[in-house]
């Protein structure tokens, strides 16, 4: 039996970590089902739909499945999908996928509990709600995240200085630990003269006094020219960065999974990380990053400097971490078992 039409939802305007795990399984979905994205637009995906349009789809009788799947990730999602089934009536199964590694607060677990179908990015995830179907970890699209042959002459090509460079990525706050970057920072670069630090992401209004501590502190360093604050990159940007540094460095205090580790080890990149998130696997235990305690800011720049003395090979690193990613965590492996997980609705349509 053919699965019925799907519609995943993207109602926030910004581009986010749940945003960009939503883009790649929609770019792969695209060529094996009948979907629709709803709200904002996402790159390499199918142009948006209205939320009203996806209503009316809603209200087209699938002739064989009886309904039509809506795919949420937020609350805001949750909440728009409930509407639909429940107010309005329409033949929809609502579909949530849940990374927190933590208790969600009162009104997220009522919501999560008019689901029809869970999915966790995790086994720590799913221990934090009820039910849940099926475990599918995110997975990096390898055909965007790629090593380059010459990661000198990458960087170069980036145009930010020095011979090479590492890189955080994420909004500028505190949960992201930003100014542990900056701190390990301050630690290691008045020795490595050729290195440079980029700091990756947009900063919102409620912490533009946070970063501008951090420009401060940076400023008083005299490391402006080398710590840099690129700003929010594009998507389909962001793979020539990550080929082209010589190390990812996130160090939040809190992530529910945390994708760029994938993204850099896909790209031939280690990464050094704290201990939240799904950064620990991801590693294979210290394989292929090192994971310090939450704000560690010594022990990060210890695994700093260890990983950036091994950087004359990291081309042999490159090939075994992306054979990793290709066995354990590719988009492919993930959007077959969200398929699955739909499928098993075909079986309970009461």
């Amino acid at each position: 039996m053919p699965l019925p039409k799907v519609l995943v939802t993207n109602f926030n305007k910004n581009f986010t970590g749940v945003s960009a795990t939503a883009a790649a399984v929609i770019a792969v979905q695209k060529n094996l089902l009948d979907i629709h994205l709803v709200g904002e637009p996402l790159p390499n995906c199918p142009v948006p739909i209205s939320r009203k349009k996806a209503t009316l789809i809603s209200s087209e009788v699938d002739k064989y499945t009886g309904f039509t799947i809506w795919h949420v990730r937020r609350n805001e999602e949750m909440r728009t999908a409930i509407w639909v089934r429940d107010v309005l009536k329409k033949p929809i199964k609502i579909v949530f996928t849940s990374a927190a590694q933590r208790r969600h607060s009162a009104y997220p677990r009522w919501l999560i509990s008019k689901m029809d179908l869970l999915i966790a990015t995790s086994k720590e995830a799913a221990n934090f709600i009820d039910n849940v179907h099926s475990v599918v970890p995110h997975g990096v699209s390898t055909d965007n995240f790629f090593p380059v042959l010459d990661r000198t002459q990458a960087w170069k090509n980036l145009k930010y200085g020095g011979s090479f460079g590492v890189a955080c990525v994420g909004r500028i706050r505190p949960e992201k630990g930003t100014d542990l970057f900056v701190q390990s920072m301050l630690n290691i670069l008045p020795k490595n003269p050729n290195m440079v630090a980029l700091i990756i992401g947009k900063v919102e209004n409620k912490h533009k006094r946070f970063k501008e501590k951090l420009v401060n502190k940076i400023s008083n360093a005299n490391l402006s020219d080398r710590i840099i604050f690129t700003g929010e990159i594009k998507a389909d940007f962001m793979p020539k960065v990550m080929s082209a540094i010589s190390l990812l460095i996130t160090l939040p205090r809190y992530e529910g999974y945390g994708m760029t580790p994938l993204e850099s080890l896909a790209s031939g990149t280690p990464f050094v990380a704290t201990k939240t998130g799904y950064f620990e696997e991801f590693s294979s235990y210290g394989k292929y990053g090192s994971v310090v305690a939450l704000g560690d800011v010594d022990g990060a720049s210890d695994a700093i400097i260890s990983w950036l003395s091994k950087n004359n090979k990291l081309g042999d690193f490159s090939k075994s971490a992306r054979q990793y990613i290709l066995n354990n965590y590719s988009i492919e492996k993930e959007v077959n078992g969200i398929i699955e997980a739909y499928k098993s609705l075909l079986n309970n349509k009461e």
